[in-house]
């Protein structure tokens, strides 16, 4: 069950630092929206891109079956 409600909880939590920094810029604190944008970015490339690319990969391998 934990492996199921992980990723929910982790888009949440993603959407949640997304959110606080959208209200600080809002709020006319540009620097902290900055730092936290360009850390989930960080975050996105070095962490979350590699897993995407090779579940893409699986998905695909998974598509064309084992006869091909």
């Amino acid at each position: 069950m934990f492996n199921t409600l992980f990723p929910f909880l982790h888009v949440a939590a993603l959407l949640a630092a997304l959110g606080y920094a959208v209200v600080s810029l809002l709020r006319g604190n540009v620097p902290r929206f900055g730092l936290i944008v360009v850390l989930l970015a960080i975050y996105y490339v070095f962490i979350l891109h590699p897993a995407v690319v090779k579940e893409i990969e699986r998905k695909k391998a998974l598509k064309k079956g084992p006869h091909e």
